[in-house]
C-alpha cells in the first residue's frame, strides 16, 4: 500500500478524544473538559418525533436548506431574539451544528491559499476547518482581557484575506464582545470588501446583566456578515446535530451545492425535534442558565484561591474560564498529571492557538452544584500541588 501525505496532514487532531481516552483510562475522572450542557431537550421537542413518524415520506431525502416549518419558525426567532430580518437579501441554511455551518460558509467564500482571520485564543474547530480547506488561518491576538484588538485585526488584512471571524459568546474564553468592537469589526469588512462569520452558539449564556449582540442586526450588513448559530448548547441538542446560518443570498447557492455534496438535507428527524423546541423558545434554557450561573460562581470563588500560580479573566458568557497558569510546565503534561494524579481534565490552551505559556480551558456547563464542588475543589488542590509544592 503507498502511503502518500494529504492536506490533513496539516490539521491539528481533536483534542476532545485524547482528553477522552485519558479519562477512559482513568476511572471516577469529572470532566471539565467539553463544552455541553448537562440539561435534556425539552419535552415538546421530542414529542414532535411521533409527527415526524406519522408521514412515511419524511424519510425520503427533504430540502437542502431545511423544512420549511423549522425556516419559519427560525425567522421568527431571529426577529424576536437577534433583531435580525430575513428580508429579500438573505436566507436561512439548516446545518448539522454550526460546524457544519462554519465549514459551509468557509468553501463558499473562499479559493485555495486564502487567509481568514481568527482571534486568538481561537476555537479550534474553525482553525481545522480553514486548513481543510486549503486555506490559511491568520491569527491575531486578542488583549489581556481576551477582548478583540480592531487595530491588530486590520493590520493583518491582506489582499488574500476572505473573513474576519467573531465568536461571542465565546469559546474557550467565556468573554462577551462588546457592541462596539463587533459594530467596529463589522464596518472593517464592509470597507475591505470581505465578510463577517459571527458564531453565535453560546447568544443566551450571559450573565452579570451583560447583553449579546448580533452583527447581522447592523443595517445594510446583510451583503456581507453570515451569522452561525447551534441548537446544541441552549436546548441539550449536542447529539441531534441541528445548527443553521444566515447568509447573503448571493452565497446561497454555493452554500447549497456544498450542503447536497456533504449532506444532502440536515436530518429530518432532528428538524422535527427542533421545530419542538423553538416552539418553546429561550425561555426553555434561561431557567437552566439560572443553575449554570451558580456553578460558575462556585468555580470563581475558588480559583481566586489560586491567584499567585494563576491569572483569571473575568467570563460574563458561554461557560469557560481560560486560565493562564504561571508555570514552564507544558499545559498538556499539566493536563495528563491532573487527571492521572487528581481524577480532574481540562483541555489545554496549545489546541486553541496558544503557544506560549501554559493556559488551561475550564468547561462548568455539564455539571451541577455537588458534582461541580467536588470538581473544583480536585482543580484546585491539583493546580496547587503540581504548581506550587510543598
Amino acid at each position: 500500500m503507498n502511503h502518500f501525505n494529504s492536506r490533513m496532514n496539516r490539521v491539528q487532531s481533536p483534542i476532545i478524544p485524547i482528553v477522552g481516552q485519558l479519562i477512559k483510562e482513568n476511572p471516577d475522572t469529572i470532566s471539565l473538559g467539553q463544552g455541553v450542557v448537562f440539561y435534556p431537550p425539552p419535552p415538546e421537542a421530542i414529542e414532535k418525533i411521533s409527527e415526524f413518524l406519522n408521514h412515511s415520506h419524511n424519510h425520503q431525502y427533504k430540502s437542502v436548506q431545511g423544512i420549511h416549518s423549522l425556516r419559519n419558525q427560525i425567522v421568527t426567532k431571529l426577529q424576536e431574539d437577534n433583531n435580525i430580518k430575513i428580508n429579500n437579501n438573505r436566507s436561512i441554511v439548516v446545518t448539522a451544528g454550526s460546524n457544519m455551518a462554519f465549514m459551509n460558509a468557509v468553501l463558499a467564500i473562499t479559493h485555495p491559499e486564502d487567509e481568514i482571520i481568527l482571534n486568538t485564543p481561537y476555537y479550534f474547530n474553525h482553525e481545522m476547518a480553514i486548513t481543510m480547506a486549503s486555506c490559511h488561518p491568520i491569527l491575531v491576538n486578542t488583549d489581556n482581557n481576551y477582548q478583540l484588538s480592531c487595530e491588530k485585526i486590520k493590520a493583518a488584512i491582506t489582499p488574500k484575506t476572505r473573513a474576519i471571524v467573531t465568536i461571542s459568546p465565546n469559546n474557550p474564553t467565556g468573554v462577551v464582545y462588546s457592541e462596539s468592537s463587533l459594530r467596529e469589526v463589522n464596518q472593517l469588512c464592509r470597507e475591505k470588501g470581505i465578510y463577517h462569520i459571527s458564531d453565535e452558539a453560546y447568544e443566551y449564556f450571559t450573565y452579570d446583566g451583560i447583553k449579546h449582540f448580533s452583527p447581522s442586526s447592523i443595517i445594510d450588513s446583510d451583503a456581507y456578515t453570515i451569522s452561525l448559530y447551534s441548537l446544541s448548547k441552549a436546548y441539550g441538542f449536542a447529539s441531534w446535530r441541528i445548527g443553521y446560518m444566515v447568509v447573503p443570498n448571493h452565497l446561497l447557492e454555493a452554500v447549497k451545492k456544498i450542503q447536497d455534496t456533504i449532506l444532502i438535507c440536515p436530518p429530518v428527524i432532528s428538524q422535527y425535534a427542533a421545530v419542538g423546541a423553538l416552539n418553546v423558545g429561550k425561555s426553555y434554557c434561561e431557567k437552566y442558565i439560572t443553575e449554570i450561573e451558580k456553578v460558575r460562581n462556585i468555580f470563581i470563588n475558588h480559583l481566586q484561591t489560586l491567584d499567585d500560580i494563576c491569572t483569571l479573566v473575568s467570563s460574563e458568557g458561554a461557560f469557560y474560564f481560560f486560565l493562564k497558569i504561571h508555570t514552564n510546565m507544558k499545559d498538556f503534561e499539566l493536563v495528563k498529571k491532573l487527571i492521572e494524579n487528581y481524577q480532574i481534565a481540562v483541555l489545554p490552551g496549545e489546541t486553541f492557538g496558544i503557544e506560549k505559556g501554559c493556559y488551561l480551558r475550564i468547561a462548568y456547563g455539564a455539571l451541577q452544584q455537588e458534582t461541580a464542588i467536588l470538581g473544583i475543589e480536585r482543580l484546585v488542590k491539583g493546580l496547587k500541588q503540581l504548581i506550587n509544592p510543598v
